[in-house]
This record gives structure tokens, sequence and C-alpha cells, in this order.
């Protein structure tokens, strides 16, 4: 019976020096922003602009996101992006791509495509270093076809990796905030 006892204090013994802590000031975690909806809007010099938009609104729920494109993209065009992220888990709908700017230092956008030909060039703001953010940027749309445009967001990427601040992601490294695949059609002006 004594050692019934003993074994049952030590038992909560160790339950409650485990369950204790003595760290007062746990340390804050950064936690990363919530980007349910990207809209690409690109703007060509004359004509109407196309918009690239992905909503998930359940995150890594089951419903897949919902990606559209409104329309076809003209070859050997000019177009002007810009980008808008936002958290509609809120309402009103969070900017997050003013949190982006706001920590341009932290964040860069990287546009790939494949199956087309574009070339992507960064404009507007940069970062503290004079490195790219990528919220606006132009695209050249270069020849018919299609393909798609793969639009992505890092957190902490490597910005003096090489190519990196000329858009390449292959040594970014970092965390994706958001990615997005869009299949686009780049048609011959009429």
């Amino acid at each position: 019976m004594k050692t019934i006892k003993l074994l049952a204090i030590a038992c909560i013994s160790a339950i409650t020096f485990a369950s204790c802590s003595d760290d007062e000031n746990p340390t804050p975690t950064n936690e990363e922003e919530v980007i349910t909806t990207m809209t690409v809007t690109l703007t060509p010099t004359s004509g109407t602009p196309i918009v690239l938009k992905t909503q998930d609104l359940d995150g890594d729920g089951p419903t897949a996101p919902t990606v559209t494109v409104s329309g076809n993209l003209l070859a050997n065009t000019t177009y002007n992006g810009v980008i808008l992220l936002e958290n509609e888990t809120e309402s009103p709908a969070e900017n997050i791509t003013t949190e982006v700017a706001a920590e341009a230092d932290e964040h860069q956008l990287f546009y790939t495509a494949t199956g087309i030909s574009p070339t992507f060039t960064y404009t507007g703001a940069t970062d503290s270093m004079g490195n790219p953010v990528g919220i606006t940027f132009s695209v050249a749309t270069g020849v018919s076809g299609t393909g798609t445009i793969t639009v992505t967001l890092r957190h902490e990427p490597n910005k003096s990796a090489t190519g990196v601040s000329n858009g390449d992601i292959t040594n970014a490294g970092g965390e994706t905030d958001i990615e997005a695949t869009f299949n686009v059609t780049v048609v011959d002006p009429v």
C-alpha cells in the first residue's frame, strides 16, 4: 500500500512539473498573412484590361480554388500589371498588398510562363536595397499561343541570390505565401 501511495505522489509530481512553465514571456511568432484572393489586372495601352483571379475562401479545405481569366491576351502587346492580394475571410476584406509593400524587404512576386513566351519586367516600388517587390510589372506577350502564367509570392526570399532580382525564382528560397497558375490564350489582334 505504501508503494502505491509513493507511486501516486511521484506521478502527480511528474504531471505537475511537466505542465508548468517558467516562461512568462514566450517569444511571439510572426504569423504569415492569410491570402484568400489574388487578382492580377493586366491593362494594355489601349483596349480592355484582362483580369486573372484566384479565390480560395477555405484555404486548405476541401473546396478547390476558383480560378478565372476574363479574356484572351493580344499577341505582341505590352500590358501594365498590378496585383491585389486580399484576405476575404475578414469583413470588409483585408488588403494584404499593403502589408506586402510595407514589408518589401521580406517579399517578392515572381512571374513565370509555360507554353507561351511573354517577357515580364518589374516596375514600381523596390525594397530598401533597391530590389524589386513585383506588385506592379509589365508583360510583353510575344507571339500567339496557349499556355500558363504562374504568379508566386515568396516570403523572405534570398534577393541577393543569382537571378532573383531579375525575376528568376530558381534560387529564391523562402516560403511561398500564395501561388496561382492561370490558363491563358494569346491571340493575334484582328
